[in-house]
């Protein structure tokens, strides 16, 4: 070899491990990318896992209960062949024992034993161990041949850790969007829950005052049939029933007005609810009397 094809290899060569060092320095910084890509998604996936028991803590729900592993000493595990077994199938391997006569395994078909499982007596020699029929399925994937006969199955292709991460991250931002939506529902109570609570505060106790009203009609009636004094009639109107109109919106406000997911107590305007219902039902019997009187 001459001088110029000996460098022109050693140039080949160390062109060669330059490339190799290249290619070494690429991949580890793809694997560095992945890793990191890898420890960012566990991050999210355990914060938006902490963020759903929270979820279900604020809606009454619990996480359900772990199934025991079941092992080979605990009920209910699966074991292998019990002692009723394998004397069952060292008596169907080793033919006759009382008898003395070996059992002609399957074969020539001539009475010779077939192989060291038929072979009764020997030491150390026992049956071939046979599997169940679910491992025995499990054992070899098996694909249908257009002739009906089972063939190995090809293995899958590698999946690509790349792809398989952006896969996971897009899962993670619709995990992150459905959370948000779940965030919002949560935060808005069960009653008028697109009111604004001003609104929803008014409604409340206003209906608990119309539904006193109905009660003071009911105590009008009485009264004009001699049931109820009115004594016992004008302390129901001016403060047992709005009394008890406000003490109804307080309980309902503080029940179905509540959001599932709120910091801190939300306002349930006690002033405005005293006023309303302290008015509004005095208020409902005077309009009675003077309806009353002009249809006399």
């Amino acid at each position: 070899m001459s001088f110029e094809e000996y460098a022109a290899l050693a140039r080949q060569l160390a062109e060669q491990r330059r490339a190799g060092e290249r290619d070494a320095a690429a991949e580890s910084e793809r694997r560095r990318d992945l890793h990191a890509a890898v420890d960012y998604l566990h991050q999210r996936l355990t914060a938006q896992g902490h963020r759903l028991d929270q979820l279900g803590r604020a809606i009454g729900i619990d996480q359900p209960p772990t199934a025991p592993a079941t092992g080979p000493g605990q009920p209910g595990a699966a074991t292998g062949s019990g002692p009723a077994e394998g004397s069952a199938w060292s008596g169907q391997a080793g033919g006759s024992a009382g008898s003395g006569h070996p059992a002609a395994g399957p074969g020539s078909g001539d009475g010779v034993s077939g192989g060291a499982a038929g072979v009764s007596g020997r030491a150390g020699v026992g049956a071939y161990p046979q599997l169940p029929a679910g491992a025995a399925r499990l054992a070899l994937p098996t694909a249908v041949s257009p002739t009906g006969a089972g063939v190995p199955a090809q293995r899958a292709a590698a999946a690509d850790p790349a792809v398989e991460l952006e896969l996971a991250r897009r899962l993670a931002d619709e995990a992150d969007r459905h959370g948000q939506q779940a965030e919002l529902l949560a935060q808005r109570p069960a009653l008028l829950p697109t009111w604004s609570p001003l609104a929803r505060a008014v409604a409340v106790y206003a209906g608990c005052a119309v539904a006193a009203g109905v009660l003071m009609l009911t105590l009008v009636l009485a009264s004009g049939v001699g049931l109820v004094d009115g004594f016992t009639l004008g302390a129901w109107i001016c403060a047992g029933l709005p009394a008890l109109a406000f003490f109804g919106g307080y309980l309902v406000l503080g029940r179905w007005g509540r959001p599932a997911m709120v910091a801190g107590t939300p306002p349930r305007y006690l002033p405005l609810g005293f006023l309303i219902c302290f008015l509004l039902v005095p208020a409902g019997y005077c309009g009675y009397l003077l309806l009353f009187r002009s249809l006399r």
